[in-house]
Parts: structure tokens; C-alpha cells; sequence
């Protein structure tokens, strides 16, 4: 099986192809925990805070899957599933967003 990992910063796509799940995990969490922060941006005479901006998307295609993670610019991790409706991945205490998408992933 492929697995593609797909990573969104801005307007900069870049793609990779994995032949198992755990190494296409290990990219993506590589790229989650370096993902630049952001500073508060004004457009169109609104103010966004970091934590309101996604700093980088990270998507994990393969087979009948469609998972990820954005990277807010305060550094915040949120996991997601879906493809066309996204369902946040709630992480259980003590957790964090990656090892929430893991743990989903592996149930």
C-alpha cells in the first residue's frame, strides 16, 4: 500500500510518498513539531491572532483514509479526519493532538 503526505505552508505544496503507515506518521509528525509560528495578521479590517491562523496543513492520504493535522500559528496542534465533512480528533488527557491521530489511526 501508498500512503502521500501532502504539507501546506502558505502557498508552498510539497508531497511524499510512504509504503507503510508508520513512516508516513513519522514525516508527518517530523513536520508538525517544526511548523513556524505565526504572528497576528490584519486584512480587510479584521485582526487574526495566531491561534486563529493555520500555519501548516498537514494531510496523510492512503487507502479508504484521509487524515491530518493544521498547525495553528501559536504553535497549537489540532488533529482532523474526512474528507469532505473534517471531524476533529479529540485527544484523551494528557495527550497530544499526534498521538491522538496515532491512536485513531492504529484502533
Amino acid at each position: 500500500m501508498s500512503y502521500r503526505v501532502t504539507v501546506r505552508r502558505g502557498p508552498k505544496v510539497e508531497h511524499s510518498k510512504h509504503d507503510s503507515l508508520d513512516d508516513a506518521l513519522v514525516v508527518v509528525e517530523a513536520d508538525a513539531r517544526t511548523a513556524p509560528r505565526r504572528g497576528s495578521v490584519e486584512f480587510l479590517s479584521r485582526h487574526y491572532e495566531p491561534g486563529d491562523l493555520v500555519a501548516v496543513r498537514i494531510e496523510l492520504k492512503g487507502p479508504r483514509m484521509r487524515v491530518g493535522v493544521d498547525v495553528r500559528g501559536d504553535g497549537e496542534m489540532v488533529a482532523w479526519t474526512g474528507r469532505i465533512r473534517r471531524a476533529l480528533i479529540e485527544p484523551r488527557p494528557g495527550e497530544s493532538a499526534l498521538a491522538a491521530l496515532r491512536r485513531t489511526l492504529h484502533e
